[in-house]
C-alpha cells in the first residue's frame, strides 16, 4: 500500500515537472524574444544614456529604423490614471515611428508623463517630457504617409510642428480628423480602452486645458 502511494507520489511529481517548464515558456515576454524588439534595445545599450542626467528625456539619439516581423502584432500599452489603453502600432505602414515608439518607451521616456492637451470632440495629446506642449525627445524625423487615416475615434498620431518635425507627442483621436490626413502620421489604433480614452475626453476642455492631471504612469510594448 505504502509502495503504490509513494509511486503515485512520484508520477504526479513527475508530471507537475514536465508541465512547469511549458508554462514557463509560454509566459515569457515575446518582446524580449522579437528581432525588432532585440534590435531596438541593442541600440539603448549602444547609446550609453545617462538617465541620471538633467533633461536627459529632451537630449536622446535619434534611433535607427529597424524591420519588423510580418505578422507580429506590435501593441503599445499604457497604463493612465484613468485605465488602460491598448494600441497596435502600424509598423507596416509607419516604421520609423513605430521604432520610435518602442524606442522611448523602452527608455522609459513615457513613464510619468502627462496629457497636456485634451479637447473633447477632438483629440487627447501627450508624450511631452516638459508637460508644456512645446518640448520633444532631442531628434525630429519626417512624417510617413499613405496608410491608415484619421478615419474614426482611437486612432494614434503624431503631433509635429511642420513637415519633417515628428519626434515624441502624439495624440489619441475622439471623432473622424479626416482633414488631418497627409499632415499628420497615423501610426496606431485603439484596439483596447476605449472607455479610458472617454475619461480622458471628459476630463479635458475646449481650449485644452485638462481638469485633473492626465498621466501615463507606465508604458510598454507587448508582441502579439
Amino acid at each position: 500500500m505504502h509502495r503504490s502511494i509513494l509511486a503515485a507520489i512520484v508520477a504526479a511529481l513527475s508530471l507537475f515537472g514536465s508541465i512547469t517548464p511549458a508554462i514557463a515558456a509560454e509566459e515569457k515576454p515575446m518582446a524580449a524574444t522579437d528581432p525588432a524588439i532585440a534590435a531596438v534595445d541593442a541600440q539603448i545599450a549602444s547609446a550609453k544614456i545617462d538617465k541620471n542626467a538633467d533633461r536627459w528625456k529632451e537630449r536622446l539619439p535619434k534611433p535607427a529604423q529597424v524591420s519588423f516581423t510580418k505578422g507580429k502584432k506590435y501593441v503599445w500599452v499604457l497604463d493612465t490614471n484613468k485605465g488602460p489603453i491598448e494600441v497596435q502600432l502600424f509598423a507596416d505602414s509607419a516604421p520609423m515611428h513605430v521604432t520610435s515608439t518602442i524606442y522611448l518607451t523602452n527608455l522609459g521616456f513615457y513613464d510619468g508623463v502627462i496629457f497636456h492637451r485634451v479637447i473633447p470632440g477632438f483629440m487627447a495629446q501627450g508624450g511631452d517630457p516638459t508637460g508644456s506642449g512645446r518640448g520633444g525627445p532631442g531628434y525630429r524625423y519626417d512624417g510617413e504617409f499613405g496608410g491608415a487615416s484619421h478615419s474614426k475615434p482611437g486612432m494614434l498620431s503624431m503631433a509635429n510642428a511642420g513637415p519633417g518635425t515628428d519626434g515624441s507627442q502624439f495624440f489619441l483621436t475622439f471623432v473622424p480628423t479626416n482633414y488631418l490626413d497627409g499632415k499628420h502620421t497615423v501610426f496606431g489604433e485603439v484596439v483596447k480602452g476605449m472607455d479610458t480614452v472617454g475619461a480622458l475626453e471628459k476630463a479635458g476642455s475646449p481650449s485644452g486645458t485638462t481638469k485633473e492631471k492626465l498621466e501615463i504612469k507606465k508604458a510598454t510594448i507587448r508582441v502579439d
